[in-house]
């Protein structure tokens, strides 16, 4: 009887102890930078695919409009719920950076995304190197433009470090490979990703340059804002317009050549990949160069420093556009 009840003890001391931390469920926030577009729609897909998964809490909020000072707030809002983690996809991480470093004081994972030069932050998870995936973008741009003419480059922010960083590449490799485009917008122009603005922007573009015959767009609202401009002004065959965005978005451009090529990675695996890179942070388990996160694109990471590069590209035309559903 003696050994029964001892045996019983040790049984409930294990439930007790061991049950509990296998069942722990941890309460994760996805901050975009802004809410109610097409990318952060299908990010939310993720996210929610995520929750159902794994059974975790999971959620994706931002505010109305691209405004950092709105972002930084809803962050702050979390930090007082006392969440879990974070994932953070900045509209400027320069502005978010003193709100992450007191969520991370108050014992908060935080990971980021398109922040890659962040400092406040357990990692940062890119789909790829920003550079490159610039360069591959110049490279679809010159073939349109026959490696000549005039191109302009727009971003949702100066301040948006991913945005920068593909522009940078792509600008280096025009002037390492294709000597004879010429870029008229030393600084890139500014759309706030918002679709309205980037087609003000694109109008304002072709008055002012009427030989122009491409543009690098980055916002994935920017190219379908501007392939409407250059559909309004007949130009589909003299403008090519190139940049990341949705077939969503821009399927209808794309169809009628006023925006040539989109190239994107499925915000939607990035939700996910983000999601459980936190949850393994939670868990204290170990990151690792050339770890599979078993996310499509993110199945052999590279690490540099605090960064996580994963192989997550796609590029798409009119030729393969039906091949993608958001």
């Amino acid at each position: 009887m003696k050994k029964l009840t001892l045996f019983l003890m040790v049984v409930l001391l294990v439930a007790i102890l061991v049950v509990p931390a296998m069942a722990k469920k941890y309460t994760i926030a996805t901050v975009v930078k802004v809410d109610g577009i097409a990318w952060f729609e299908r990010m939310r897909e993720g996210v929610k695919k995520f929750a159902a998964d794994t059974g975790h809490e999971a959620f994706l909020v931002g505010p109305p409009r691209a405004d950092a000072a709105l972002q930084v707030q809803i962050i702050e809002d979390l930090i007082a719920q006392g969440v879990d983690a974070i994932c953070v996809v900045p509209f400027s991480p320069e502005a978010v950076e003193p709100v992450l470093k007191r969520a991370m004081d108050e014992g908060i994972v935080v990971i980021t995304h398109e922040a890659s030069n962040i400092q406040n932050a357990h990692w940062d998870l890119e789909a790829f190197d920003n550079y490159a995936f610039g360069a591959k973008l110049m490279d679809i741009l010159a073939s349109y433009m026959g490696e000549e003419g005039e191109y302009a480059t727009m971003v949702g922010s100066l301040t948006s470090k991913t945005h920068m960083e593909w522009i940078t590449g792509s600008v280096e490799r025009q002037k390492e490979k294709y000597p004879k485009m010429k870029l008229v917008t030393e600084t890139p122009l500014e759309d706030y990703d918002d679709q309205t603005r980037a087609y003000e922007n694109m109008k304002e573009l072709l008055r002012t340059y009427p030989n122009l015959r491409g543009v690098r767009t980055a916002a994935s609202t920017a190219a379908p804002g501007c392939g409407l401009a250059v559909e309004e002004a007949g130009l589909q065959d003299q403008i090519a317009v190139v940049g990341p965005s949705l077939v969503s978005l821009c399927g209808q451009y794309l169809e009628s050549g006023a925006v040539k090529a989109i190239g994107f990675w499925d915000p939607a695996d990035a939700g996910y990949a983000m999601n459980k890179l936190a949850v393994m942070v939670l868990e204290g388990k170990e990151v690792t160069d050339g770890m599979d996160l078993g996310v499509p694109g993110y199945n052999n990471l590279r690490m540099d420093g605090r960064v996580l590069y994963g192989e997550a590209w796609v590029f798409v035309t009119k030729d393969n556009m039906d091949q993608y559903d958001f």
